[in-house]
């Protein structure tokens, strides 16, 4: 069986419309469309990422900045004997003020600030037109009065003669003997106007009721003088105040209490007279503990002939007794005043702030004592800020062996 082959007719392209050419690269444009979405995809999703990756590292950062830096300090401790020291107020013993018992205007005045009075020495002089006028219709009013007393007497008398003889009736006695008691009684009113009159002129003078300095002088010649003390519109003409010896009133912690007792010795130091002790005794107590300050209030008498203690002054009180045993000490910069009390800021082991409250023994100027809730091996905070609380977190700042602050 032979094959025949038969041959097809070549198929020719028809041409398109005029003027169109066939497509061409569209494939290629589709991958450069893909690899583009692809590359804005990639940064993208890189920005993304490094913006989360920056707010963990920002809110870790906030995180660790939250929790503060502080220094850590311990109790410094006293050991061995010593004296029990207190600040003492120097008061005078006697402080008085000087008020006028009269009205007028200041004549003249004999003594000034700073002036040393002896009991009865004349201060001031007050010129009283007023009362001198008063007293002098007092005394008229006076022997008017007396006049009229005689008068009613003789009458009184007479009368009663005449009744032995039925002369003039009972009636009329009984009037005058009634006219001339009356008249007695405005006797002794006008006796005593007369004399509330010349005590009150006796005030126009005024002295010295005891012997000390004259501290103050608030009239001056001319000046209008209210009688007493009458409030604002009122002032004391001096003050007066003794002293020698003077009052050093001690607020004494309630622990140190039981040592403090009648006629014993304290002394005072003062700044401004180094290496020399001004002695005297407690002389009283309050008898009571203050409920607010825990102290008790002590009264120590110091000698003062001399005038070298002035009233007003700050002074260390030494008392004659003794302090034995473990006591510590705390600087006033470490100290938080809070409500229920004195607490310092002590830090653990776990690195969080325990609000320990103190029993506070003497004021020692920089420091403090503490006589109770800490112990030397508390590590505590130097300068910790207002805002620390219980529990709070805390990071601590290193320090080198030397550098714990005191």
């Amino acid at each position: 069986m032979t094959e025949t082959s038969v041959e097809l007719p070549e198929k020719k392209l028809q041409p398109g419309p005029a003027g169109s050419t066939p497509p061409r690269g569209g494939g290629q444009l589709m991958k450069w469309f893909a690899v583009l979405f692809l590359v804005f995809a990639v940064l993208g999703l890189y920005s993304f990422v490094q913006r989360k990756t920056s707010h963990q590292v920002l809110a870790q950062q906030t995180v660790r900045m939250a929790v503060p830096y502080v220094a850590l300090i311990h109790a410094t401790p006293i050991n061995g004997e010593s004296v029990l020291v207190l600040p003492g107020d120097v008061q005078s013993y006697v402080d008085s003020p000087i008020y006028a018992r009269t009205n007028g205007y200041l004549k003249k005045w004999y003594k000034d600030i700073g002036s040393h009075v002896a009991k009865g020495d004349l201060l001031a002089e007050i010129d009283t037109p007023e009362i001198d006028e008063q007293l002098s219709q007092a005394r008229a009013d006076l022997a008017t009065s007396q006049a009229n007393q005689d008068l009613a007497g003789i009458t009184a008398k007479r009368y009663q003669d005449l009744l032995k003889s039925d002369a003039v009736s009972k009636q009329d006695v009984d009037n005058y003997n009634g006219d001339y008691t009356a008249k007695q009684a405005m006797g002794q009113s006008a006796a005593s106007n007369v004399k509330r009159l010349e005590d009150l002129e006796s005030f126009k003078r005024v002295y010295a009721p005891f012997s000390g300095v004259i501290t103050r002088r608030n009239v001056d010649i001319g000046t209008l003088i209210n009688a007493g003390n009458g409030g604002n519109s009122t002032k004391e003409m001096f003050d007066l105040a003794q002293t020698d010896p003077l009052r050093v009133y001690v607020s004494v912690p309630q622990t140190y209490a039981p040592s403090i007792h009648a006629d014993l010795k304290a002394c005072l130091e003062l700044p401004e007279f180094p290496g020399r002790d001004f002695c005297g005794k407690v002389v009283r107590t309050a008898g009571a503990v203050d409920p607010t300050t825990r102290t008790l209030l002590t009264e120590v008498d110091v000698p003062n002939p001399s005038n070298s203690l002035l009233q007003g002054e700050y002074a260390e009180v030494h008392f004659d007794t003794k302090l034995s045993g473990e006591r510590l000490t705390v600087p006033n910069n470490a100290l938080l005043f809070r409500p229920g009390g004195t607490m310092v800021a002590v830090v653990g082991s776990n690195d969080h702030v325990e609000l320990r409250k103190l029993n506070i023994g003497r004021d020692l100027g920089t420091s403090v004592e503490v006589l109770g809730g800490l112990s030397p091996n508390d590590a505590f905070v130097i300068n910790p800020a207002d805002s620390l609380e219980q529990d709070d977190e805390v990071r601590i700042t290193p320090t080198t062996p030397n550098s714990e602050p005191h």
